[in-house]
């Protein structure tokens, strides 16, 4: 770390070291080879949690640091620090070369470059002093309490990061990106007759703080978390074995995110290890089924200007009509797959390589009135909200967790059920859907995606469906 003052906006080339220097090294590191950048970056993020009432936590965090990556063939060499020096890089370089080895290969082309900016770059961890960050969750506990007696317990956090990159290219170029990123998160806790049950909701985005302690969308979050509670104070236990089911619109997409999006990536089909290897060109969804992947949506909590690798995000259509179109890729497995990139080269930080990673996943929407989807039901489930889940990309087997789903029979709501677990595969959950609702729906701004110990953030989006034959488990009959 340095000791300049972090308001200043990062430019490690003005500040830390010479841009020639630097470049002549990632030049060293990367020739005969076929890619490969320094990455450079500084991150800030602030939280704080307020849990019944009083003040639980808060954390401020400040880092900085490079990657110098190198390429050649399907091997990567990278070295990384927290120094952001000319002798540190000097050493990187040397440690990346040797994925090189003799070389042979053709550098390949540059990013094309780009003056979009799809969110301001504020710092939204400094836009507002401590206190009233502080008084907002205290004003939102009680808020809760307000609305509803039954209220018990109370949590609330916000949440607010600006992460600055720079990348630095062997053929001279130079991408920067400034993004901000905020988050709003409430979990309340309610009791009846002995009974305890809990609802969360929360929403952020890369755009300021304010937006979220705006009276109108801190109340809203509150008073959605307090319903989803107050459904499964009545919810008995959810059915088991086969039936047709209705997804929700909007944050049910993450079960399109996990179960599909995943396998659509293109290390893990390069590697034919995804369960739609090979299928390009191929149906692998119901007609009228339309899957993208798009960074470009404004302020979004998955959209990036650029990828970590320099390249300009874009929309990615990956199922179209449910034939399969293409994958989402980074700028290594493209080129050995012989394709262009398509700005999902992402990465958590520094210290870790870029990989194809998903932005805001999104089935677009159909014709069917979502009301129909529901009515068409004889025995199943309407599930309106997720929790946590596990799919195995190689065969896209999937079991997802509901967080508050409901009972239909006859195309009549009997209630709301709770413990249902939703159990399939992607591939055929894609062309057992049946219809597609027309109120497609983002998401409100939460997701974050695992995928090889590192995280990033993510959105996802669709509209409601009607899929015929998932395995529900529960305890119920």
């Amino acid at each position: 770390m340095t000791d300049r003052p972090m308001t200043d906006r990062f430019d490690p080339f003005e500040t830390l070291i010479p841009r020639d220097s630097a470049l002549a090294q990632v030049q060293a590191a990367v020739a005969g080879g076929d890619d490969g950048e320094l990455f450079l970056e500084r991150r800030r993020a602030e939280s704080v949690v307020i849990d019944d009432g009083r003040l639980k936590g808060a954390s401020y965090d400040a880092s900085e640091g490079f990657g110098l990556r190198a390429v050649h063939g399907e091997v990567t060499g990278y070295a990384h620090s927290s120094e952001i020096s000319e002798a540190a890089i000097a050493r990187a370089a040397e440690t990346a070369r040797m994925a090189v080895g003799a070389g042979g290969g053709t550098l390949a082309q540059a990013p094309a470059p780009t003056n979009r900016r799809l969110y301001a770059d504020a710092d939204p961890v400094s836009e507002i002093a401590f206190a009233p960050k502080v008084d907002l969750l205290r004003e939102i506990d009680a808020w809760a309490r307000a609305r509803d007696p039954r209220v018990v317990q109370v949590s609330a956090s916000l949440a607010a990061s600006l992460q600055e990159v720079a990348i630095l290219r062997p053929e001279g170029g130079l991408v920067t990106d400034i993004r901000p990123m905020t988050r709003l998160s409430v979990s309340v806790i309610l009791e009846e007759n002995g009974r305890r049950e809990s609802g969360h909701h929360g929403g952020g985005g890369r755009h300021d703080l304010a937006r979220l302690m705006e009276p109108g969308v801190w109340q809203a979050a509150v008073d959605e978390a307090i319903r989803i509670a107050q459904v499964n104070l009545s919810a008995t236990p959810a059915p088991a074995g086969e039936m047709d089911v209705v997804l929700g619109n909007g944050w049910p997409g993450i079960l399109l995110h996990e179960a599909v999006g995943h396998g659509l990536e293109g290390d893990f089909n390069r590697k034919k290890t995804s369960a739609f290897s090979g299928l390009v060109g191929q149906r692998v969804a119901a007609p009228g089924v339309t899957v993208v992947d798009d960074g470009t949506l404004p302020d979004r909590r998955g959209s990036i200007s650029v990828d970590d690798e320099g390249t300009p995000s874009g929309r990615t259509v990956l199922i179209e009509d449910g034939i399969l179109m293409g994958y989402m890729q980074d700028r290594q497995n493209a080129r050995l797959m012989g394709v262009a990139p398509t700005g999902n080269g992402r990465r958590e930080s520094y210290a870790h390589m870029p990989m194809p990673r998903m932005t805001n996943t999104i089935m677009e929407g159909g014709s069917a009135d979502p009301a129909s989807l529901v009515a068409d039901l004889r025995d199943g489930i309407h599930a309106v909200g997720f929790g946590g889940g596990q799919v195995d990309i190689t065969n896209g087997k999937f079991v997802f967790s509901c967080t508050e789903a409901y009972r239909v029979k006859n195309g009549r709501v009997l209630g709301p059920v709770k413990g249902a677990t939703l159990i399939g595969d992607g591939p055929a959950a894609m062309r057992a859907i049946r219809a597609v609702g027309n109120d497609m729906a983002l998401d409100p701004g939460v997701g974050t995606c695992g995928k090889a110990g590192q995280w990033v953030p993510v959105g996802v989006g669709q509209p409601s469906l009607l899929i015929g034959g998932l395995t529900v488990g529960g305890a119920g009959n």
